[in-house]
């Protein structure tokens, strides 16, 4: 007996010894657009803007209907510069200008939301920075001192939304893992488990996703070590064994998740496939739309997290 929960049109079975074929493509989400919120006409400041997540959220907000700030952090070297990011002229602006630059929009634009997809080592003072201007922000930026950026938040009177992973759907299966785990530990007890996660080949490290993935299948009682995760960054790989396509090589991620009976006789498979950046682009304008709304209404909350975006449900 197998049992799959599969996102993508193309059908990985015993992926572990089966090949795809290079044509295969994944199945793209489209989300309409006939229930944007009524706080959807806010200003937006996105950083780093030249970067790809920067220009797929300029590209997604300006769709939107949104204000997209011309205005945006970068490094020393870029400050004073300008740059077209999907037709808009943004300047940039180095660290030693960013409090005063910051607060000058703030000023111009009191109902501003930041969305930050800078590097791990601007995550901390970026957030210092926008708790110390009051400035509402979506953090989708990977990495840093977690705990000190809760920490920065909850001590300031500022709302912000924190996750390292925007991408609704993925986030409502992870949400969905972990109420089983937690509602039935042990269901899988005795199991073995075999991970193959893709990624474009800069990504060194297994994914966050993953290991969140395999935690909540260890609490239903497999038993796995991280680092049996078989990672695949070769793009020959990455088209003849796990069928992606060849234009998503550089940005990808195809998540799958096969387990097996003590015995052999029954198998389960998950698998997420993502090709481009489109479905986090969406999910962090629908997170600051979401925080926008929450600052309008002076929520006594001031940390979110994509769950809370859900479990609103108004999402476009």
């Amino acid at each position: 007996m197998a049992f799959a929960v599969k996102l993508p049109a193309n059908t990985i079975s015993n992926w572990h010894t089966k090949t795809i074929k290079p044509n295969q493509r994944c199945c793209s989400v489209t989300i309409p657009h006939s229930s944007l919120s009524s706080f959807s006409n806010f200003p937006i400041m996105v950083n780093s803007c030249t970067g790809k997540m920067g220009k797929a959220v300029i590209k997604e907000a300006d769709s939107t209907g949104l204000n997209v700030v011309p205005v945006s952090f970068g490094n020393e070297e870029e400050s004073g510069k300008t740059v077209q990011v999907c037709g808009k002229d943004i300047t940039l602006y180095g660290p030693s200008e960013r409090e005063s630059i910051l607060a000058s929009v703030f000023d111009e634009h009191p109902n501003l939301i930041v969305v930050d997809y800078t590097v791990p080592s601007a995550v901390n003072d970026n957030a210092e920075l926008y708790c110390k201007v009051g400035v509402p922000f979506v953090m989708g930026t990977t990495g840093g001192d977690r705990p000190r950026l809760y920490r920065t938040v909850e001590d300031s009177k500022v709302h912000a939304l924190i996750s390292p992973q925007m991408g609704k759907q993925v986030v409502a299966f992870l949400a969905t893992m972990e109420i089983m785990a937690e509602q039935f530990p042990g269901a899988f007890s005795g199991y073995t488990l075999q991970v193959m996660e893709s990624h474009q080949a800069s990504k060194v490290d297994a994914s966050g996703t993953a290991k969140a993935v395999i935690g909540f299948f260890e609490k239903l009682g497999v038993s796995f070590d991280m680092d049996q995760i078989q990672l695949i960054r070769d793009p020959k790989q990455q088209i003849e064994l796990v069928g992606v396509p060849e234009e998503h090589l550089s940005g990808h991620a195809f998540h799958m998740y096969h387990l097996t009976s003590p015995d052999g006789t029954v198998s389960f498979e998950f698998q997420h496939n993502v090709c481009g950046r489109s479905i986090y682009a969406q999910g962090t304008i629908d997170a600051a739309l979401f925080l926008a709304k929450k600052v309008h209404e002076k929520a006594g909350k001031k940390i979110f997290n994509m769950v809370d975006v859900l479990r609103e449900g108004n999402m476009r």
